[in-house]
Formats: C-alpha cells, sequence, structure tokens
C-alpha cells in the first residue's frame, strides 16, 4: 500500500500532459482501487480525476468516469455532478448510459435539498433522456409526487421543458404526468421559485396534442398524454369537448392498449360522467423508499405468495380468493394453521362419537351503524364464511330517510397495509328519498393475521342541492370481525 501511493504522488498531477494513456489507466486503475479503503486520499487527486474525463482516449475517460462517481460524496455532491452533468454533454454515446445512471445514483443517495434532486434529473432526462435507466421516469414522478411544496414549480419547470423538446422520451413521459396530475397550479399565476409564466387552457392542451401526434412518441409516451388530457378535464374550467374529440379518436387507434384506454375514457365520459372527478382525482402523497425498504417490500410479497399455497392446500375455491386480491402486504409467521387431524384409530372413535357431528353455527356478528347525517344512514352487516375463517365480508348499505334524494353517492374504503381490501361494485349511485330501495355495496377484506381491523370511510355524494364529502374512521368494529 505504501508503495502504491508512493508511486501515485509521483505520477500526479501531470498524468494527462506527461504521461502515456497507459501509464494513466494504471494509475487511474489504482485509485480506484484505492478509493475503497483510503478515500480521503483520493480525494486529494479529485481535479486530477477530473480532466481525465475529457481524454480522448476511450478507455482512459471510461476509467476516469468510474473514479469520479466513487469519489461523490455528500459534501462535493453539488460539485461532482456539475462536472459530470457537463461531460455528460458531450460524452461519446458508449459512455452517455454509463454516466445518466451514475448521475442519478448519486443524487439519490446524496441529495442536499428535494429541489436540488428534481433540477438534477431533470437535466439528465433533458441531455440524455433516453440513455437513462428505465425506472428513472418512476423515481421522479414518485419524487415530484412527495413534495407537495414543489408541484408548482415542478409542473412550471417541465412544461418549459416540454415546449422546447419533445424527443427525450423519459422527459416527456414525466412532463406529461405532472401536467396530468397539476395542470391546475400551471394556471394559477406565478411561482415565486420559477420565472413568470402565462400560461393559457388551450396552449397546454395543444402541445400534449402534439405530444399524441408526434411520430418520436412511443406507445407508452402517449398513454401518458392521454391520461394527462383525461385528468386535465377535471383540473381545467373550459368546455372539455376538445379533450372529448381527442380521446374519442384514440379509440380506434391500431395500438392496442392505447386503444383500450381510449374505449375505457370515452365509457367514463358518456356513462359514468358524475364518477369522474372522483376516479380522476391528484395521486396520494407517497413517501419514497430505500432500496431497504424495496428489499423488504419484495420479501413480504415473496413469503405472501408461499403462504398463499401452503396455508389453504385443500381449499381450492379460498385458493382462489387469495390469487385474486393479491393479499398480505407483509410477511404471515404468525398465521395459525388448523390442527392436523389425529390418524390413530382410537382417535377416529373418539371423533365418530364426539357428538353432534356438525359444529354449532357461529353467532351472528351484530351490525353497526357508522354514519348519520340529515336522514342519511350508513350500516354495516358483517359475515365470516366459515371454509375461510381470515375473510370478512361487510355489506355497506345506505338508506334516505329524507325528503330529497342523495345522488352521485360514492363510498371508498381503506384499510391498514396488513389487510387486502376489496371493493365490490355498488347496486346504484342513488339512494331514494322516504325510505326507498337502499343502495349495498360489498366489502372483502382479508385479515390472515387476525390484526384488530380499522376502516376508513369517505363518502361524496349531492343532498339538497349541495356536494358533501365525509370521511371518518371507523374504530369501533366488534372484536368478533378480526378474532
Amino acid at each position: 500500500m505504501q508503495a502504491m501511493r508512493s508511486c501515485l504522488r509521483q505520477c500526479s498531477p501531470s498524468w494527462t500532459s506527461a504521461l502515456q494513456p497507459a501509464c494513466g489507466y494504471v494509475a487511474l486503475t489504482s485509485l480506484l482501487r484505492l478509493v475503497q479503503s483510503d478515500h480521503s486520499a483520493v480525494q486529494r487527486h479529485r481535479p486530477t480525476v477530473v480532466e481525465c474525463l475529457r481524454e480522448p482516449d476511450a478507455s482512459l475517460s471510461r476509467r476516469a468516469l468510474e473514479l469520479s462517481l466513487a469519489l461523490v460524496n455528500s459534501a462535493n455532491v453539488r460539485a461532482m455532478t456539475q462536472e459530470l452533468q457537463g461531460f455528460l454533454e458531450s460524452c461519446p454515446p458508449d459512455l452517455r448510459a454509463d454516466c445518466a445512471s451514475g448521475i442519478l445514483l448519486a443524487a439519490d443517495r446524496f441529495a442536499p435539498t428535494k429541489r436540488w434532486h428534481i433540477d438534477t434529473i431533470l437535466r439528465v432526462l433533458t441531455t440524455a433522456g433516453t440513455y437513462v435507466r428505465d425506472d428513472a421516469v418512476a423515481n421522479l414522478t414518485q419524487l415530484i409526487g412527495g413534495a407537495q411544496e414543489l408541484h408548482a414549480y415542478s409542473v412550471r419547470r417541465l412544461y418549459s421543458a416540454l415546449a422546447e423538446d419533445i424527443s427525450q422520451q423519459p422527459l416527456v413521459q414525466v412532463a406529461a404526468w405532472c401536467i396530468g396530475e397539476y395542470g391546475d397550479l400551471l394556471l394559477e399565476g406565478s411561482c415565486e421559485e420559477t420565472e413568470p409564466l402565462q400560461v393559457e387552457e388551450e396552449e397546454v392542451l395543444a402541445l400534449l396534442e402534439r405530444v399524441l401526434q408526434s411520430h418520436m412518441s412511443l406507445p407508452a409516451t402517449r398513454g401518458y398524454a392521454l391520461t394527462a388530457l383525461m385528468k386535465l378535464s377535471t383540473r381545467l374550467h373550459g368546455d372539455n369537448n376538445r379533450i372529448r374529440q381527442v380521446v374519442s379518436i384514440y379509440g380506434s387507434c391500431q395500438d392496442v392498449e392505447l386503444q383500450q384506454r381510449a374505449v375505457e375514457y370515452n365509457t367514463l365520459f358518456r356513462k359514468y360522467d358524475h364518477m369522474r372527478a372522483a376516479i380522476l382525482e391528484k395521486m396520494p402523497l407517497v413517501e419514497r423508499g430505500g432500496p431497504q425498504g424495496d428489499e423488504e417490500a419484495k420479501e413480504s410479497k415473496a413469503a405472501a405468495r408461499l403462504l398463499e399455497t401452503a396455508a389453504v392446500p385443500t381449499e381450492p375455491q379460498a385458493s382462489k380468493l387469495l390469487d385474486l386480491l393479491d393479499l398480505l402486504d407483509g410477511p404471515s409467521g404468525d398465521a395459525q394453521h388448523p390442527p392436523p387431524l389425529d390418524p390413530t384409530p382410537g382417535g377416529a372413535l373418539v371423533h365418530l362419537l364426539d357428538l353432534p357431528c356438525a359444529p354449532p353455527p357461529a353467532a351472528p356478528i351484530p351490525n353497526l351503524r357508522v354514519f348519520e347525517r340529515k336522514g342519511l344512514q350508513l350500516n354495516l352487516s358483517f359475515v365470516r364464511p366459515p371454509e375461510t375463517p381470515a375473510l370478512l365480508l361487510i355489506t355497506v348499505t345506505a338508506t334516505n330517510d329524507s325528503g330529497g334524494d342523495v345522488t352521485h353517492f360514492i363510498c371508498q374504503a381503506a384499510v391498514p397495509k396488513s389487510f387486502q381490501l376489496q371493493l365490490q361494485a355498488p347496486s346504484g349511485d342513488t339512494v331514494p328519498a322516504q325510505g326507498g330501495l337502499p343502495m349495498t355495496q360489498l366489502l372483502r377484506i382479508l385479515n390472515p393475521n387476525k390484526a384488530p381491523l380499522r376502516l376508513k370511510l369517505r363518502l361524496t355524494y349531492n343532498h339538497f342541492g349541495q356536494s358533501v364529502q365525509e370521511i371518518f374512521e371507523v374504530n369501533n368494529l366488534p372484536v368478533e370481525t378480526w378474532q
């Protein structure tokens, strides 16, 4: 190690001028090996390493790129990222993917602020969008979605970038997603963190139509743009006829996935227009998870699938239900299995003489009223199928004793992550007045760990000419629903 350091001191800082490419390559390789054991010693040579990025020899610049990425830390991330972004703009095509990927990884690990992180990814997408990793789009949308204070800033930056260039497909996809989610913020005056930007609704729609019509747009990009137009139908205040016309055109598109999406959106306009605003509302804020969290999630899903096949091997109907719901967010080591039957003849005789043969029926679970306002009542009834004890069926029944119909009624539910919830379609969206026919909806909840159940409900409806939204949590469910 001492001999290597002595050699490095003799070689630097005149590699680029006095040494042959082979000698420079050997020196960079030695530093790359040394950086794992003595990071601070290699940091002293950082300016020379950055200079080697611009060497005409491809092997030398590649080794310099690897070493530059290894030298990035929280103290120098701003300066090193700036150098690497400058190199990305002029580097050979065969190095562009590695450079872009390295910058994105460094930004994920050492970003000092969320705004700097977003700006860094945007610059990479603008410079080398076609060379970035496949998960860059999802990572940036998740980052923007979780930074509520930067929604207006992000949508303005992305709109400006999209207006200048629609050739970088990952950038176009992120921009279309962001415009669809936060297009209303794009039209709300100026943002303190950006230059004043005056945008009209027609300009936004025209830009997304341009993306749809461009021969450079991939089918996935067109899907982002079409969904953005659909979401803008609930964000903008103008007439939606232009959006409906564009969506209807793609109902006969040759791309099957895009055609299916357009047909579903057309159906939403024609048959379920009263539910369009609720279906297309903004995505909830999300928390970004690190690599460790991702690995834990993968392990949890693998354990869930294993439990699905092992817990109920003789119950085909229950297995189908478990497959349908894709259950169990976390590993269920505590799941209880039925005790094995005694195979001995004596045990069989005891079971034979243990009368009555059929087990007594379980006591019914009491119903629960969870909501009441101006004659509108919401009641929950519960059933636990004996063949699938982990499954709970909840029937939500809405009745109306007032003098006016409750219209556009939508009931949405949420449960903790350790549960799995499936909402069936409601019997209707109107609860007639004066005790008319009630509206019902079935919820299927699987609780393999027998954890205490908490249920969060959101009701939206119109009553006596007023739009009402109620969000509440049900914490007093009978213990029979989960024990």
